[in-house]
């Protein structure tokens, strides 16, 4: 008999309400929410997790060699495990919505967020990124991507070489019905898991319900925080189970690829 080895990973989602400006107090609250839920092998918190999601970034983004990336790589280190969430940046005269995937040896893996809210006026400040980024997290190929990105299925198109992605968010209250409908899409087209991660509370712009969630690639909720509620909620990405779906409906081989050129 062939005994299939274990390959799955433990994620804890993080619905926080954000301090506005304030990374000081917002990197202690996120540190005693990992604390409240140990031995996961991934934490994912929401965009601009440190400051609130802040569109004009003067005297509130913080430096590339930041706090706050200090602590995400400290925690990596005692926890064994990895922290994800974006940070307002501000680098050689340039603002950077970006995205930090920190791993226990120190390693960080960045995104900078491609499609800027211009709505909202982001684009008007910030530069936007211009390459997609994945990063290898136990046996897990993972797509990072930043709340407005989640618009955009071209971007975040499945080209065989993700099993996940990572949305994290500051996605109002108005806009949520869209927020899980579009996350639950991006599972079922992709065929991978996806983590979506929204913060609760209010800034001076907005006011936000959450609707956290990790979806699994049928499009099924494994894990949610309730709406307008502080928590964390954890399962397991199984990787077997994926590729086992994957064999058996093998939806990707049919992708519009050309699409890419």
């Amino acid at each position: 008999m062939c005994l299939i080895a274990e390959r799955w990973m433990k994620v804890t989602v993080l619905q926080r309400d954000i301090h506005w400006a304030d990374p000081a107090a917002n990197v202690a609250a996120s540190d005693v929410a990992i604390d409240r839920n140990p031995d996961s092998d991934l934490y994912i918190l929401p965009e601009m997790f440190s400051t609130g999601f802040c569109t004009c970034p003067e005297g509130i983004a913080e430096a590339s060699g930041s706090m706050t990336l200090d602590w995400m790589k400290s925690k990596a280190s005692a926890t064994g495990a990895a922290i994800a969430g974006s940070v307002a940046v501000y680098e050689e005269g340039k603002y950077y919505n970006r995205f930090y995937f920190v791993k226990p040896d120190g390693s960080v893996t960045a995104y900078d967020k491609k499609h800027l809210f211009t709505f909202g006026g982001e684009h008007m400040h910030f530069t936007p990124g211009s390459e997609r980024v994945t990063v290898e997290w136990k046996g897990v190929r993972i797509l990072l991507e930043i709340c407005y990105d989640l618009r955009f299925p071209v971007w975040s198109r499945n080209r065989g070489d993700y099993d996940m992605i990572i949305y994290v968010a500051s996605w109002p209250t108005p806009r949520v019905d869209a927020w899980k409908a579009l996350l639950t899409a991006r599972a079922i087209e992709n065929q991978c898991y996806v983590a979506g991660v929204n913060r609760v509370g209010s800034d001076p712009s907005n006011g936000y319900c959450g609707g956290t969630r990790l979806i699994d690639p049928y499009g099924r909720v494994l894990a949610e925080c309730s709406d307008g509620v502080e928590m964390e909620s954890t399962a397991e990405v199984d990787m077997n189970i994926l590729e086992a779906f994957r064999e058996k409906f093998p939806v990707l081989n049919d992708a519009d690829y050309e699409d890419f050129q």
